[in-house]
C-alpha cells in the first residue's frame, strides 16, 4: 500500500507575529503609541485613542494583523491624480494570512462594548466556520488581537479573550485602532487583498487553488467623523484597489473568478459608502455584501500564462469621498 502524499506544516501566525510585536512595543516611544497593561493583565496597545500614533505604526499593525506572513508598504504612485500614496500588500501564504489571521471576524461584545478581532489570536480562537473550512487551527501561549474601536474595551472582556485563546491574561496583546486615527486608516485599507480573498471564498472558488496574490489602494486621509472615516477607508479599496491572484486550474474559471470579483458587480456600487450607509439608515448587514472587493481585479491562470482584468478605477468618487 502506497503511503499517505506529506502535507506541508501550516505556518503559525503566533509565532510568525511574535517579534512584530515585540517590535512595535519596543519602538512605542517613536511610534507615537502608548503601552499600559488591563487590570487582568493584558498588555494594552493604544495607537490613536490617546496617542497619537502614526502611519508607521499603521504599516506594522497592518503586518502583525497578516499573522507575519505578509508585507505592507507606502510608497507613491501616479494611478490618482490628487491621492498618489498607496497602501501595498503581499503575501506568502495568501488564504492563511487574509482569512486565517486578517480577516475581523471575532465578534467581541460586553455591555455598550462592541468591537471585531482582527489578527493572529482569532487562529487560537478558531471557533468561525471558516477555519474549519481552511482546516486550519493555531497553537501558542501567546495571542494578540487587533480592535477597531475608539475606546478601550471592559476588563471582564479581555479575560474572557484570553480564556477563549486558551493563554493566561498577561500573554495577551491587543492593539486599538481607531477608524479616524493615521494608524486606523493604514491597517484598514491594507485589508485591499483580504477582502479580495473573502470574496473568493463567497464566490465559492476553491481557497486551495489560490497560490499568490499582490492588493494596492490609494491612502485616504483620516477624518474625524465616524461614518466618513469608515466611508473614506472602504471607498479606497471599493473605487481604487487593485489585486491581483495567481490561481490553478482550468483557464475559464480563472476568467469567471475575475469577472465576479470586482465591486462593480455589486448592486450598491456607484456611490460613497458613507452615501450608500446613509441610505441603509446605518444597518450596515442590509448592503449587499458582494460591494466589499477591489475596484479592479486581475486573475491569472498560472497553467496557462493568461490573465484576466475585469472592473475599474473611479478617481470621481475617491474625489468625492477624500476631499
Amino acid at each position: 500500500m502506497a503511503n499517505a502524499p506529506q502535507t506541508e506544516p501550516r505556518p503559525s501566525v503566533a509565532a510568525l507575529s511574535a517579534p512584530l510585536v515585540d517590535a512595535l512595543i519596543a519602538n512605542a516611544a517613536p511610534l507615537r503609541l502608548d503601552i499600559s497593561r488591563s487590570p487582568c493583565g493584558a498588555r494594552i496597545v493604544d495607537a490613536g485613542i490617546s496617542a497619537r500614533g502614526g502611519l508607521e505604526a499603521g504599516r506594522r499593525i497592518a503586518e502583525i494583523c497578516l499573522g507575519g506572513l505578509g508585507a505592507v508598504g507606502l510608497a507613491t504612485s501616479g494611478r490618482f491624480p490628487r491621492w498618489g500614496t498607496m497602501v501595498t500588500v503581499t503575501t506568502a501564504d495568501p488564504v492563511i494570512a487574509c482569512l486565517g489571521s486578517q480577516y475581523a471576524g471575532w465578534s467581541l461584545a460586553e455591555g455598550d462594548f462592541f468591537a471585531l478581532g482582527s489578527g493572529p489570536g482569532r487562529a487560537l480562537w478558531a471557533k468561525e466556520k471558516l477555519f474549519e473550512e481552511l482546516g486550519y487551527r493555531d497553537r501558542a501561549d501567546h495571542a494578540c488581537l487587533v480592535l477597531e474601536v475608539d475606546k478601550l474595551p471592559p476588563d471582564v472582556l479581555v479575560a474572557r479573550i484570553a480564556e477563549e485563546c486558551g493563554i493566561a491574561p498577561e500573554k495577551l496583546t491587543l492593539i486599538l485602532t481607531p477608524t479616524s486615527s493615521l494608524a486606523g486608516t493604514v491597517q484598514i485599507v491594507a485589508r485591499v487583498l483580504e477582502v479580495a480573498l473573502h470574496k473568493t471564498h463567497a464566490l465559492h472558488f476553491p481557497l486551495d487553488r489560490v497560490v499568490d496574490g499582490i492588493g494596492a489602494s490609494p491612502l485616504p486621509p483620516p477624518a474625524p467623523d465616524f461614518v466618513a472615516a469608515m466611508g473614506r477607508t472602504n471607498d479606497a479599496t471599493l473605487y481604487g484597489g487593485d489585486v491581483q491572484l495567481f490561481v490553478t486550474g482550468p483557464e475559464d474559471e480563472a476568467r469567471a473568478l475575475a469577472e465576479g470579483l470586482p465591486s462593480s458587480s455589486s448592486r450598491d456600487h456607484g456611490r460613497t459608502f458613507a452615501e450608500i450607509f446613509t441610505a441603509y439608515k446605518g444597518d450596515f448587514y442590509a448592503m449587499d455584501p458582494m460591494l466589499f472587493s477591489p475596484a479592479r481585479v486581475t486573475v491569472t491562470a498560472l497553467e496557462t500564462g493568461r490573465s484576466f482584468t475585469f472592473g475599474a478605477f473611479h478617481d470621481d468618487i475617491l474625489e468625492r469621498s477624500f476631499a
